[in-house]
């Protein structure tokens, strides 16, 4: 790409010139490709950026936050491409969807705009005529320009001008999954976003000889936009690659997980991918007349993130769907996180994955454990111990992360970001980026083992088990506040399973089984989750620190070795007392 491509604006310009035809996205209205598919040109997708990037910079909004309330389409894309033409920081959210979500998704938008002290929310029509009858719960919009960015004239591209950007300029901010009370939103500039992009094209082969090898059908993606992988890869990397990105909602993903492979038979496009519980799904659907009916020969990136890996859901999928012209090495696990903008590792492409045993198998078992490949070109990773020592290879330590692709750290939060964006090793050795994650080095390549806090992930979707806990106690009068610990449990196919263990002072009995039950409601309500199992057990036998601290690993501990002290009879989910 010719001259000085300083953002993610300077590429949209340039694809734009040269190839003003060709389709940069489109998007399936109901997931289906034989249903109503709506399509951006790179010349139409330009035209767009620019008129709301004009329309900001009319309001003289340069250098303010706007949250981005988007549900799945090709609005966001251009909200999002205008806010950085306008040197606008975009915040993408999750807009409210659904009666049993609003509560949690407007707490959510509340923090976020307080947060980020937005001045802009822009979405949809009916995402701002919504939020608009909602203005009573949504005090701090009071202060914020609403506007739907489909009211946003094409004429307004003529008050358009280019930014003066740097690389030091701040591009977007991340907010990460989780936390009710605590929302932390990553700084990523338009280093960050250039540095993994190229990061990205080295580890899944995206050349501009592949594009058009594969007639510019690079990505399938249903992956939310709003979250880092579904953002930075099938939007961006597209983007910076000039090829054809084929995207759909989520929620139709979930609805019918065929829609996924069938769209990639039709689009024959390179490169797509999602946790591994996606790939689970598609496993229980894949009837013989569905391989019968596909041809993925050309899926030459299968990436597999965003939680464990796991060595039977590769094989299984690479055996189930070999008929199809599934190839084995087109499966590619990687591993990444907001605060290194995404991709830390990766494949290499065109080879199988390779697999390890647990290095602690004797205190923690498990099967095999996936490489998540050699780290990504410019970065480094090193597995650092305790005592901020690097271990040797084999062993495990939490992962570090080093280069250009690392974020800046937490918006206005100067100590997490020091703790978590300034560690250093005793060699010396500083700037490195603590991802939280425990891990070794095996030849090179990442293996990823958990979580040295205890983050969950579970479906592909992080929660913090302070939430869940406080959810429960919640739930019932007969749960004692303080004394709960939410964990997951290895659900094999399944993936990772929630667990809740609350202490009780209800008898054996009735009121036993009902605050089970209502364990289990709330969490459905107010989280989304089907727990594997509620168990209650007797006051005082939440295993805890001296001071008070629940400790969370004892207690699956004791759970998994049916040690706990429990009240009553809670079977597990779908099994009958």
């Amino acid at each position: 790409m010719a001259g000085a491509v300083r953002s993610m604006i300077d590429v949209l310009l340039a694809q734009e010139s040269q190839r003003p035809e060709r389709v940069a996205f489109r998007f399936l209205a109901d997931g289906d490709g034989d249903g109503e598919v709506q399509e951006w040109t790179y010349g139409r997708l330009a035209r767009r950026s620019r008129a709301i990037g004009g329309y900001l910079q009319e309001r003289g909004l340069a250098g303010s936050r706007a949250i981005l309330l988007h549900p799945p389409g090709l609005e966001f894309i251009g909200a999002y491409l205008g806010c950085l033409s306008a040197a606008v920081v975009a915040a993408p959210g999750l807009p409210p969807q659904g009666r049993t979500q609003s509560h949690r998704s407007l707490a959510r938008i509340r923090r976020m705009i307080a947060d980020a002290d937005a001045t802009v929310v822009l979405g949809t029509k009916q995402i701002i005529a919504g939020l608009d009858a909602m203005a009573e719960h949504l005090p701090e919009l009071d202060t914020a320009l609403c506007v739907a960015t489909e009211d946003i004239p094409d004429e307004a591209e003529a008050s358009w001008h280019e930014p003066a950007l740097t690389p030091d300029s701040v591009a977007f901010l991340q907010y990460t999954s989780g936390s009710t009370s605590a929302p932390r939103g990553v700084v990523v500039t338009h280093a960050n976003v250039m540095d993994n992009q190229h990061v990205l094209s080295r580890g899944m082969g995206h050349t501009p000889e592949t594009v058009e090898e594969w007639d510019g059908e690079l990505y399938v993606s249903w992956l939310p936009v709003y979250h880092d992988l579904g953002l930075i890869a099938p939007v961006l990397n597209n983007l910076f690659l000039g090829g054809t990105s084929t995207l759909f909602s989520p929620l139709h993903f979930l609805q019918k997980p065929d829609r996924w492979l069938t769209a990639l038979s039709r689009y024959r496009a390179h490169t797509s991918g999602g946790p591994n519980f996606a790939y689970e799904l598609c496993l229980r659907d894949a009837t013989p007349e569905l391989v019968d009916s596909l041809d993925l020969s050309r899926w030459r990136v299968a990436l597999n993130a965003a939680e464990p890996v796991r060595a039977a859901t590769l094989r299984r999928f690479a055996d189930t769907f070999a008929p199809a012209g599934f190839r084995r090495t087109a499966l590619h696990p990687g591993y990444g996180l907001a605060e290194a903008t995404l991709m830390v590792s990766g494949g290499p492409v065109d080879r199988e994955p390779r697999t390890a045993p647990r290095p602690d198998a004797a205190t923690e078992p498990g099967g095999e454990l996936v490489s998540c490949g050699p780290p990504g070109e410019g970065l480094t990773v090193v597995i650092a111990d305790t005592e901020r020592r690097e271990c040797p290879e084999g062993r495990i330590g939490e992962v570090w992360v080093a280069g250009t692709s690392v974020a800046q750290g937490y918006w206005r939060n100067a100590r997490a970001t020091r703790e978590v964006f300034r560690a250093a090793l005793l060699d010396g050795r500083d700037g490195f980026l603590r991802t939280g994650d425990l891990g070794f080095m095996r030849d090179g390549e990442l293996y990823v083992t958990g979580r040295l806090k205890d983050l969950l992930v579970i479906d592909g979707r992080n929660h913090y088990p302070q939430d869940l806990e406080l959810t429960a106690e919640s739930a019932h009068r007969a749960i004692r506040p303080g004394c709960t610990a939410a964990f997951t449990v290895d659900g094999g196919t399944e993936g990772e399973l929630p667990v809740v263990v609350a202490e009780t002072t209800a008898a054996p009995g009735p009121e036993c089984a009902e605050a089970a039950a209502a364990i289990r409601g709330a969490l459905g309500e107010a989280h989304g989750l089907s727990l594997r199992q509620a168990v209650l057990i007797r006051p005082g036998a939440l295993p805890k620190t001296s001071s008070g601290k629940i400790q969370r690993k004892a207690c699956r501990a004791a759970y998994l070795d049916g040690s706990l002290a429990t009240v009553g009879d809670t079977p597990p989910a779908g099994e009958t007392a």
